[in-house]
């Protein structure tokens, strides 16, 4: 009897082996998508390019960002080049397509952004000429939320409050001061010792605790902390700053500044002279409308109107340098779709201005940021 007809048939086929350089072009492009999703999804890798957050945090410091805290944004400028942000290195060309824009949309995070949190961000103004950048595209920004949508904040003598009580200094704010001394110096390791910057150029910045320490020299007269009077107008400060000729001028500065209400989703302003200022940017540019000021009569997307409900939350952002940020003091409001994530911790931190030897910061290493 032929029992061949219990034997499987041999279906093998010759499969053709992969060559090396398949295999390494396959693992190529498998880490590359692995890690693009991880950075735009979970976390990613940021340092500190100025002093705005100092004592907080260092020129050197690199930090780990969640984008689960918040929940991640989708992508909104899907055509890019893999790791460049908005600039080719070495090139310098565009390193996205703006032919493609996405709606912004979040997916559920931890939590909603919180007073006191330091917080990336794209930096709101790239919106405008030269660079037009899409919102995914501008850059990073990082600074210590200090209000959250619907609060009403102002700074007095320094001081910032919101909805009427002093806000929690953040652990390493620090301002400029005037140094007297008896005519003696003061010893350069001393100074290195209290962590205070610009003392020979001036005026020297440090936080409440190193200037009450240097006031206990007995070659130090007087420490005394610059603070710019009240009523004293910065013309740079927002609103002055993006006001029309026309608009209200307020006499505000960096350390004496505002009452100013954050706009809250679903909230409605009533528009006028006195508002307008504030919100006219966040209305056009941030929610994209039209508005047109004809004689009196204020017209949004064409219709005639003297309110407006927002579609989108909005935060404060200030660095903890207060002399030295250039934050929402200056150019407003930061929205919702802006926000990247929550600074979680330092993996490692780079003096350049060490000795080699002397180059890590090993204290700051894994120091979580609060």
């Amino acid at each position: 009897m032929n029992w061949k007809f219990w034997s499987k048939k041999n279906t093998k086929t010759n499969k053709k082996k992969k060559s090396q350089t398949r295999e390494w072009v396959d693992a190529i492009i498998f880490a590359v998508v692995a890690a693009t999703l991880i950075r735009a999804f979970f976390i990613e890798a940021y340092t500190i390019p100025t002093p705005s957050m100092e004592r907080s945090l260092l020129v050197g410091d690199f930090l780990f960002v969640s984008k689960v805290n918040y929940g991640a944004r989708t992508p909104m400028t899907p055509i890019a080049f893999p790791f460049a942000h908005h600039t080719m290195p070495l090139i310098g060309t565009k390193a996205y397509w703006d032919g493609i824009e996405l709606n912004y949309h979040r997916l559920p995070g931890f939590s909603d952004v919180k007073k006191g949190d330091v917080v990336v961000f794209n930096y709101p103004m790239e919106a405008d000429s030269p660079f037009n950048r899409p919102v995914d595209k501008r850059e990073n920004y990082i600074k210590r939320c200090q209000g959250t949508p619907g609060d009403t904040l102002s700074l007095v003598d320094g001081q910032v409050y919101v909805n009427g009580k002093a806000a929690p200094n953040p652990p390493g704010e620090q301002t400029d001061y005037t140094v007297t001394t008896t005519g003696i110096d003061i010893n350069p390791q001393s100074i290195q010792d209290l962590s205070i910057t610009n003392y020979e150029g001036g005026p020297p910045t440090m936080t409440k605790e190193s200037a009450a320490s240097l006031k206990g020299f007995s070659n130090v007269k007087a420490v005394t902390q610059n603070i710019a009077q009240k009523d004293m107008q910065d013309p740079s400060t927002f609103p002055n700053s993006q006001s029309k000729p026309k608009d209200h001028k307020y006499k505000w500065n960096v350390d004496n500044y505002g009452p100013v209400i954050i706009p809250k989703k679903g909230w409605t302003v009533k528009l006028d002279s006195l508002t307008l200022p504030f919100y006219r940017r966040a209305i056009t540019v941030y929610e994209g409308n039209t508005l047109q000021e004809v004689g009196n009569d204020i017209l949004i997307n064409g219709k005639k109107t003297d309110s407006y409900t927002f579609k989108m939350n909005y935060y404060w952002m200030m660095g903890d340098n207060r002399h030295d940020s250039l934050d929402s003091r200056f150019w407003g409001f930061v929205p919702e779709d802006h926000i990247v994530g929550k600074a979680l911790f330092i993996w490692m931190s780079w003096d350049d201005n060490a000795s080699f030897f002397s180059k890590i910061r090993w204290s700051r290493l894994f120091r979580g940021i609060h």
